[in-house]
């Protein structure tokens, strides 16, 4: 079976650098996962109203309420089955700030029936979006986040745009330092950009096991609906 990523992209995936190509591939098939870790150069905020959002969204790991340079980095990519039989893979990233670490949490899925990757942000999953996928033409790799969900028992409505952000991230391998650079920003198409971050980061592969993904990547809630 092929990666969530690698039926996302489809042929594209071909396109992508070895070493990006085996960064997206960590799978129950492959049983491998991903733990990288680096070193955020940047991690920025935009206008001064996003703050009380960031702050709320910080309590369950979604995006990250400060800013600072040179600030620790690490995340993990872990596949697994999940509780409606999915294959998903973990991006749980960790932003080691003086005196307080952050959490941002996310956990992709593929959809079949819609040929999409959805992914679910944060600690209980109440927002969702469609990513578009695809090479950037020199071996990287482009995410583009679509309209975000909350979702919550009966409730399945689309964020509103004038509240919502749109993210774009942009990853790829540096032969030189052997490492991956990752840039990533948010945006709202009315204020502009709301947060990202640049960097980047070393990975090691290890065996992802096979077996119930650790506590401490397990989302408390999980939303099925695709």
């Amino acid at each position: 079976m092929k990666s969530v990523f690698q039926r996302a992209m489809g042929d594209d995936f071909d396109r992508l650098h070895p070493q990006m190509r085996r960064r997206l591939s960590p799978g129950i098939a492959s049983d491998e996962a991903l733990f990288g870790r680096g070193t955020m150069d940047r991690i920025w905020h935009g206008a001064r109203f996003v703050k009380p959002f960031l702050a709320v969204g910080a309590a369950r790991n979604i995006l990250v309420p400060r800013t600072g340079r040179d600030i620790p980095f690490t995340i993990v990519n872990m596949p697994y089955t999940d509780a409606a039989g999915r294959e998903a893979l973990t991006f749980v990233r960790t932003f080691a700030f003086p005196g307080r670490s952050h959490r941002f949490d996310a956990a992709m899925v593929y959809s079949e029936e819609r040929g999409r990757l959805v992914d679910y942000l944060g600690t209980h999953q109440h927002l969702a979006c469609d990513l578009h996928v695809e090479a950037d033409g020199e071996g990287g790799v482009v995410i583009r986040s679509d309209r975000l969900r909350f979702r919550e028992g009966p409730v399945d409505v689309a964020v509103p745009s004038l509240i919502a952000g749109e993210a774009v991230v942009r990853e790829r391998y540096d032969p030189e330092a052997d490492r991956f650079r990752v840039s990533v920003q948010v945006s709202n198409r009315r204020f502009g950009p709301l947060f990202g971050y640049e960097g980047s980061f070393a990975a090691e592969y290890r065996p992802a096991g096979g077996g119930p993904l650790p506590a401490r990547l397990r989302p408390r809630r999980q939303e099925s609906r695709v």
